[in-house]
């Protein structure tokens, strides 16, 4: 069934290329409405995990933002090959004459935490494109990030083809586990000496959703209203218990260290029944890209990770 979709999609692509998107283009978001009169051709991203999806889509952005990594674009192994082009890279701050000098016919700033000025500033170079009304600046699903850039840079057909794509794999992944299905995850890290776990309407919980996982309640009640994030004390560690807890890391010997020796861990049910999972820098950054690209790894790489933690044998481990 996951072939017949993507071949119909293509043969859809190669037929009626023309009727793909209508223009003008309008496009509604947290701060109104933005109209895209013609097709876009140069496309300028000012979200942190942005270049991923336009390189799944075949864009070559003409602006990128780095977020963090070794490499001198902020891309990581599974989008630095498809990138062909020199776009500007917007590091810290934005810099509104650098966006400007990329001359882009659209921003996206879908996963940016752009502030209405910072969007008003961003409208005077070319149409932006924000995030939903009512959703958390970085409270959107990865199907849905990836669909709204499809849609802004006109190519919603290809967008929605490698959608489907890696729904369908996410869900063979969740029949392969159906004892996954009302289990509770936390994903939890530990960063500047303070622990801390994400909301679930966070984009690493939301993936863990649609694999039968839920957030634990406690996690749910504690987590200030509009937030994806929550830090809290040594001594609140047992809010994170779970069936799953999964550790973000940067694969450090020091950070592992540090989580391994909270006082408080010891208490936990995920660490007495050997269910805490620790990724490493490359799984934590795919993870918490969350992009067309990045997800078909940590799909790769969790789904064993996890079943080890849930088989309870401490003696055989999570592998690393």
């Amino acid at each position: 069934m996951k072939h017949l979709m993507s071949f119909l999609v293509t043969l859809l692509v190669m037929v009626f290329p023309a009727f793909a998107q209508d223009y003008p283009l309008r496009i509604e978001h947290k701060f109104g409405t933005t109209i895209i009169e013609t097709p876009p051709t140069r496309i300028a991203s000012v979200d942190f995990n942005g270049a991923d999806n336009l390189l799944a889509l075949g864009v070559q952005p003409v602006a990128i933002r780095y977020w963090y990594g070794d490499s001198e674009n902020g891309l990581w192994p599974w989008a630095q090959p498809l990138l062909s082009s020199t776009p500007e890279v917007l590091r810290g701050d934005l810099n509104f004459e650098q966006v400007a000098a990329s001359e882009p016919d659209v921003i996206l700033a879908l996963w940016s935490g752009i502030t209405r000025e910072e969007y008003d500033q961003l409208s005077k170079i070319a149409p932006v494109v924000a995030v939903p009304d009512g959703v958390g600046d970085y409270a959107l699903p990865w199907d849905q990030l990836a669909l709204i850039a499809g849609e802004a840079t006109g190519k919603s057909i290809e967008a929605e083809k490698l959608v489907a794509e890696l729904r369908a794999d996410i869900a063979a992944m969740a029949a392969r586990n159906p004892e996954w299905q009302g289990m509770t995850a936390a994903v939890a890290y530990y960063w500047n000496d303070t622990p801390g776990v994400y909301a679930g309407n966070d984009i690493r919980p939301l993936l863990l959703s649609n694999l039968g996982f839920r957030t634990p309640d406690d996690i749910t009640q504690a987590m200030p209203s509009g937030e994806f994030a929550l830090t809290f004390s040594e001594e609140e560690l047992d809010i994170i218990d779970a069936d799953v807890l999964i550790w973000i890391t940067d694969g450090s010997a020091d950070q592992r260290n540090k989580i391994e020796g909270l006082a408080l861990r010891p208490v936990l049910t995920a660490f007495r029944e050997g269910r805490e999972v620790f990724t490493d820098d490359i799984l934590t950054s795919a993870f918490s890209h969350g992009s067309l690209l990045s997800l078909p790894f940590v799909l790769e790489q969790l789904e064993p990770r996890i079943n080890a933690a849930i088989d309870g044998d401490l003696a055989i481990g999570v592998p690393e």
